[in-house]
C-alpha cells in the first residue's frame, strides 16, 4: 500500500514592513535632541535672546526721567514696542534659527550618517520630510516661546513707569506671531541651504549672507531693488512688526504692504521645502 506525498507548497512570502511617517517622526524626533549641541543650544540661544530684549526695556525704564518730552510722548506704543522685539534680537534670531536648520541636515552629511539613514530607508523624500516636519514644530515652539516671554517681561518692566504696551494694542499681536513665525521660516531657509551645499562652514556663511548680507545691498529707494529688499524675510518682519499708527511705510519711497510680508513668510519656507525634497532625491549622498 502506497500512500501519496502531500504537494509542496511554498510558504507565502511575507511583505516587508513599510516605514509609517509616525515612526519616521519619532526616529527625527530622537535623533535630533540625541545631540548634546541640539540640546544646549536650544535653551541657551532662547535665553540669550530674551535677555537682549529685556537689556533694552530696563535700559528704557532706568533712563526714562532723563527723556525729553517729545520721546515720552513718542515711547508707548512706539519705544515701548521696540523694547519687546529689537532688530538685534531680530538678526540673532534669524541667524540661530538659520544654523540650527542647516546643522540638522548637514551634520548627518558630515559623519556619513546620512548614508544610514538613506539605506534603512530607501524613501528619501519621507524621511527628510519627517526631518522637515519635526524641525519645523521644533522651532515654531521655540519661537513663539521667544516672542512671547520678551513681550511679556520686558512690558512688564515698562509697567513700572507706566508705559508698558497692552497685548490687545492695535499691531501688537501681529508683531508677536511675526516675530514666532521668523524662527521656523530662517530654520528652513538653512535646511534647505544644507542640502544643496552640504558642508559646515559654508552653509554657516551661505545662511548669513542669504538673510543677511544680501539684503543690505538692496537700496529700498529704487522700485526694482526695494521689490527684491521686501522679498527678505527681515524685512518683512520689520513691516510686520510696524503697528497700526505707522504702517504703511511712509518713510519709504517704495513701501511693502502687510498681504506682501505674510506672503513673504509663506514663501519662503514653502520654496525652501521643495527644494530640499528635490535635491535629496536627485543627488548623490
Amino acid at each position: 500500500m502506497t500512500t501519496s506525498a502531500a504537494p509542496f507548497r511554498r510558504p507565502p512570502s511575507t511583505p516587508a514592513p513599510r516605514d509609517r511617517f509616525g515612526d519616521l517622526l519619532a526616529a527625527e524626533w530622537l535623533k535630533l535632541w540625541s545631540l548634546r549641541s541640539m540640546r544646549w543650544a536650544f535653551p541657551l540661544s532662547a535665553l540669550t535672546l530674551v535677555l537682549l530684549n529685556v537689556n533694552a526695556a530696563v535700559a528704557d525704564y532706568q533712563n526714562w526721567p532723563r527723556y525729553d518730552e517729545r520721546t515720552k510722548a513718542d515711547f508707548v506704543p512706539f519705544g515701548a514696542y521696540n523694547d519687546a522685539f529689537t532688530n538685534n534680537t531680530g538678526i540673532t534670531l534669524m541667524l540661530v534659527a538659520g544654523s540650527l536648520g542647516a546643522i540638522t541636515i548637514v551634520g548627518e552629511y558630515s559623519t556619513g550618517l546620512i548614508r544610514t539613514s538613506f539605506a534603512a530607508v530607501p524613501a528619501r523624500r519621507a524621511l527628510v520630510s519627517a526631518k522637515l516636519a519635526v524641525v519645523t514644530a521644533v522651532m515654531l515652539v521655540y519661537g513663539a516661546l521667544v516672542a512671547g516671554t520678551s513681550f511679556g517681561v520686558s512690558q512688564a518692566i515698562l509697567s513700572g513707569r507706566h508705559i508698558g504696551l497692552p497685548i490687545d494694542y492695535p499691531g501688537a499681536w501681529r508683531g508677536v506671531l511675526a516675530s514666532a513665525l521668523l524662527a521656523p521660516v530662517c530654520a528652513l531657509t538653512g535646511f534647505a541651504l544644507g542640502a544643496l551645499v552640504r558642508h559646515s562652514a559654508t552653509t554657516i556663511v551661505a545662511v548669513v549672507s542669504v538673510l543677511l548680507l544680501v539684503p543690505n545691498f538692496l537700496s529700498p529707494d529704487r522700485h526694482w531693488t526695494a521689490v527684491l529688499y521686501h522679498l527678505f524675510p527681515f524685512r518683512a518682519w520689520q513691516r510686520l512688526g510696524e503697528l497700526e499708527s505707522t504702517s504703511g511705510g511712509w518713510r519709504e519711497a517704495y513701501p511693502s504692504t502687510t498681504g506682501g510680508a505674510w506672503l513673504v513668510f509663506l514663501l519662503w519656507p514653502l520654496v525652501s521645502v521643495l527644494v530640499t525634497l528635490v535635491v535629496v532625491d536627485r543627488r548623490d549622498v
